[in-house]
C-alpha cells in the first residue's frame, strides 16, 4: 500500500520546492521586521565617567537592627576576605571557639543547627556563606526613602508598661 503522506507529495517537484522557498522567504522578512536591532545605536557610544566607589562604614560599632530577626550588618571592611567552599575568613573570628581571643561577637547558635533543629558540632553548611545574609554598609544615600516606623513610635505600649 502506498503512503498517504501528503506533505511529501507536495514537496516533490519544482512547484513544491518553489512554494517552500517562498514561504521561508516571507517568514524571514516578517520576523526581521519585528525583531529589534541588537547592535545598539548607530552613532558612536560616548564614554561616561564612573561614579566614585562609596566609602564603606568601618567604625566597628554594632548597629541597631531595624526589625526582629534581621541579620546584623557587618561593621568592618571585608575587602579581600576569602569566602569559598573551602575557606571562610569570617569564622576565624566569629566562630564559637575563637571569639574570646578575637573579641568578635559569636555567631548565633542557630548557625549550628540543621533545618530540623538538630544541633551540630560545627557551622551548618546552609549558614556557611555569611554574605548571603550579612552585608557591609556603605556611606550612601538610600535609593528609596525608608518610611518604616517602629511600634514604639506608633504609641503601642510594651506588655507590663500599661497602668492599671
Amino acid at each position: 500500500m502506498r503512503s498517504q503522506n501528503r506533505s511529501r507529495r507536495l514537496s516533490r517537484g519544482p512547484i513544491g520546492l518553489a512554494a517552500a522557498c517562498a514561504a521561508l522567504f516571507i517568514t524571514t522578512i516578517v520576523v526581521a521586521q519585528t525583531v529589534p536591532q541588537l547592535s545598539g545605536p548607530a552613532e558612536k557610544m560616548g564614554s561616561v565617567p564612573a561614579k566614585p566607589m562609596p566609602k564603606w562604614i568601618v567604625d566597628d560599632v554594632r548597629k541597631m537592627r531595624a526589625y526582629p530577626d534581621q541579620p546584623p550588618v557587618i561593621p568592618h571592611s571585608i575587602e579581600g576576605y576569602q569566602l569559598s567552599v573551602n575557606t571562610n575568613r569570617c569564622l576565624s573570628c566569629h566562630k564559637r571557639e575563637f571569639t574570646e581571643s578575637s573579641g568578635a561577637p559569636m555567631i548565633s547558635v542557630t548557625h549550628y543547627m540543621t533545618r530540623e533543629g538538630q544541633m551540630l558540632a560545627d557551622v551548618s553548611p546552609r549558614r556557611y556563606f555569611c554574605t548571603a545574609c550579612h552585608v557591609p554598609q556603605a556611606d550612601v544615600n538610600p535609593l528609596v526613602e525608608n518610611t518604616f516606623r517602629d511600634m514604639s513610635e506608633m504609641g503601642v505600649e510594651h506588655i507590663g508598661e500599661q497602668e492599671h
